[in-house]
């Protein structure tokens, strides 16, 4: 499903964002997907740039999962995609084996950054395998990042932990990912700093209007 543009720009200049919710049960219709929404609701708050969403509910297949992230990447042009759900230790969990293999690089550090935020409520946390890669073509790259499928997680995981009076604990990981963007050649992404606070390098810093 293609969501519309949050505003009037030319679509080749709009930052394009994948939203795949990996779930035997949610697809196959026997409850509600819970995961799309609530990387809908944290972007909406997170991103001051304008962005286009394509969005897929598909089961616990790797055939499937590979097939989707290629598809959202190289025909959708996809610059970053977010999965949810499928990355624990049992036997239908395999969304970070379909996400390795569409992978021209791995990217381990974002994996790191969830398990350590998520150690801070669970020990169970070291049995996520969450990752993120880069998947490039001739002409085209996208950041793909598996997150875990519950709503609260993948607000934490995104955004980080902060104390009551609101100095960071822990940082989240879409922190880095704007700049990660900009080094595979996508839109310049901006966000909302009392939400995620977006760090470049300053020679990497443009002007905006």
């Amino acid at each position: 499903m293609t969501s519309p543009t949050t505003n009037n720009a030319v679509a080749d200049d709009v930052l394009v964002i994948g939203l795949v919710s990996v779930s035997d049960r949610a697809s196959g219709g026997v409850y509600e997907d819970k995961g799309i929404p609530a990387l809908n609701d944290w972007l909406a708050s997170a991103l001051t740039t304008p962005y286009r969403i394509e969005t897929r509910l598909i089961p616990d297949e790797r055939a499937a999962i590979e097939a989707t992230l290629i598809e959202l990447v190289d025909t959708a042009r996809c610059h970053l995609v977010l999965t949810t759900g499928g990355t624990g230790p049992s036997r239908r969990d395999v969304t970070p084996e379909a996400t390795l293999a569409v992978a021209t690089k791995e990217m381990p550090g974002f994996g790191e950054q969830m398990r350590q935020i998520s150690l801070r409520f669970v020990p169970t946390a070291i049995l996520s395998r969450q990752t993120a890669v880069i998947r490039e073509t001739a002409d085209h790259a996208a950041l793909i990042m598996n997150l875990p499928g519950q709503p609260k997680s993948i607000k934490e995981t995104l955004e980080g932990l902060k104390d009551d009076a609101g100095a960071t604990i822990v940082g989240g990981i879409f922190a880095a990912v704007p700049y990660c963007v900009d080094l595979i050649g996508g839109p310049y992404m901006e966000t909302n700093p009392a939400v995620s606070k977006t760090f470049r390098p300053k020679s990497a810093l443009r002007k905006t209007p």
